[in-house]
């Protein structure tokens, strides 16, 4: 698959570039696995050498004997004696930056504190030593969300307040799959459109398996996902396991639940058992892979908290993957589509709503966009765009068929906050698969 969009992205490392040719800069690269940034900063960078280094899991002097080969092969620089430690081979590379200027990118950055927990306090050293005199733009690339968190925003961690500025990657956005489809299959249906959206979430690596395995339907989709050997049956396992490390079943566990519409933690107790407050806690504040969802205008305190999975890849892999490991681990890729299309429309149905206030999130002069539900749950507002600024709000209700669209009950609902728009120009709107 070609690479699309990032425009803004790229511009800012461009930017961010010819800053260093001034003074040293520190950029943080941020995103979930497969989104694309490694891809990114290479597009980015394309006309100009780059020295790229991936971080693997060795000791740090053989990463080091690696990165010296690489150094000696972009730059012609010989670091004779000093392959054993990662900050002196930075310390010799910013002290080449005095009179040359280079674009280091160090890629899974977060992997040296596993390697050796010293090095963050020697790179510390090293960058605040030679940070003034030296033209570098080194690139801390990371996808474990968690450990550059606690690298970066930790006080007590020595690289704190150290980057010049971040970049958190996104997936991509719903105009640009629509594009990408198109490319693809210019005959798409809003079915398949969802499908993509449902499957991938708009994450790169995803959407380049599915179209370049030529997967551009609904029907191709969950085939290519389901077929034995598929890189997405233990995707998710790739990307949390070893983030989680031997509590793994735990989080495992509530996200599956979450995934299953047990979205409250009154419910999440009644099945794993005690109080799983603290695992939520981490899964939303260090992993940020859960969000917590109140109605709009509840107050932060507020009773009625609901629990989603962020990423819709891993709602849908843990709604319909890891819930059927014995279908899988049978090699059953038949049962499994069936199992699959069963509870598809239900769930698209959930992924539909979501992909309607992303949508609306894009659009420029949206200042917010929310749901609401009252306190019985009989009441409930799929989706709500306020543009303050405008005065304007667009309340929505979002189904698969459109013929079970009730604007009158719409309007009804909208009548318990009509009182937080006072002044505001209202626009109510039946959203489907057509308006995709």
């Amino acid at each position: 698959m070609k690479f699309y969009g990032r425009y803004q992205e790229i511009e800012r490392l461009l930017h961010l570039d010819r800053q260093s040719e001034q003074t040293a800069v520190f950029t943080l690269l941020i995103g979930r696995r497969r989104t694309g940034k490694t891809t990114l900063v290479k597009q980015a960078f394309a006309d100009k050498p780059m020295l790229y280094f991936f971080v693997s899991q060795k000791s740090e002097q053989l990463l080091c004997q690696e990165l010296q080969q690489t150094v000696e092969a972009v730059l012609g620089l010989h670091l004779y004696g000093r392959a054993g430690k990662f900050a002196d081979i930075l310390r010799e590379l910013m002290i080449y930056c005095e009179l040359n200027h280079v674009t280091f990118m160090v890629d899974e950055f977060q992997r040296l504190y596993d390697i050796n927990p010293a090095i963050l306090s020697e790179i510390q050293d090293v960058w605040d030593s030679h940070k003034d005199k030296a033209h570098m733009h080194l690139i801390a690339c990371g996808s474990v969300y968690s450990m550059m968190l606690k690298i970066f925003r930790n006080k007590k961690q020595p690289l704190f307040g150290r980057a010049t500025a971040e970049i958190r990657l996104q997936p991509f956005s719903t105009e640009l799959l629509k594009q990408i489809l198109f490319d693809y299959n210019p005959d798409y249906t809003p079915e398949d459109l969802l499908a993509l959206y449902t499957i991938s979430g708009g994450v790169a690596k995803y959407v380049e398996l599915l179209m370049d395995a030529r997967a551009v339907s609904k029907d191709k989709m969950i085939d290519a996902v389901c077929q034995n050997g598929s890189v997405f049956l233990n995707e998710g396992t790739e990307l949390l396991v070893g983030e989680f490390g031997k509590r793994y079943q735990v989080y495992f566990s509530i996200m599956q639940l979450i995934a299953n519409s047990m979205t409250t933690q009154s419910q999440i107790d009644s099945v794993i058992g005690g109080n799983n407050g603290r695992y939520l806690a981490t899964l939303e504040e260090e992993y940020n892979l859960i969000q917590k969802v109140r109605p709009m205008f509840a107050k932060p305190n507020s009773q009625g908290i609901k629990f989603a999975l962020y990423d819709n890849f891993l709602t849908f892999w843990f709604r319909f993957i890891e819930s059927n490991r014995s279908i899988v681990e049978m090699g059953k890729s038949g049962l499994l589509k069936e199992t699959i299309n069963k509870g598809y429309d239900q769930f698209s149905g959930l992924m539909l709503e979501r992909y309607f206030r992303q949508l609306y999130a894009e659009k420029e002069r949206v200042t917010e966009v929310g749901h609401w539900w009252d306190k019985s749950g009989e009441n409930e507002i799929d989706l709500i765009a306020i543009e303050k600024l405008d005065k304007r709000v667009t309340i929505g209700e979002v189904k698969r068929n459109e013929k079970k669209i009730s604007m009158q009950t719409l309007e009804e609902k909208f009548a318990n906050i009509r009182s937080h728009f006072r002044g505001y120009q209202t626009q109510f709107v039946a959203l489907s698969l057509g308006d995709m």
